[in-house]
């Protein structure tokens, strides 16, 4: 990991599937861990989505809470 990857999964959107246009960090846990069961896809988007399965169940998503940009 990175610790750009961190600021990326507040930045970065999901490019396909049912939850497009959601950004990584606010993916539903249970889409997080059917990805860990079935592969995670190759790539940036592949690490990213495996970054924050990993936050998740480990109950450490308020870490990204500082990241995240203000709402105008």
């Amino acid at each position: 990991m990175h610790a750009e990857d961190l600021e990326l999964l507040v930045t970065r959107e999901m490019p396909f599937g049912k939850h497009k246009g959601t950004l990584i960090a606010d993916l539903p846990g249970n889409y997080l861990n059917w990805f860990a069961r079935e592969g995670f896809p190759q790539g940036e988007i592949g690490r990213l989505l495996a970054l924050m399965q990993e936050m998740d169940h480990n109950g450490l998503r308020t870490l990204l809470t500082p990241l995240r940009k203000p709402k105008a």
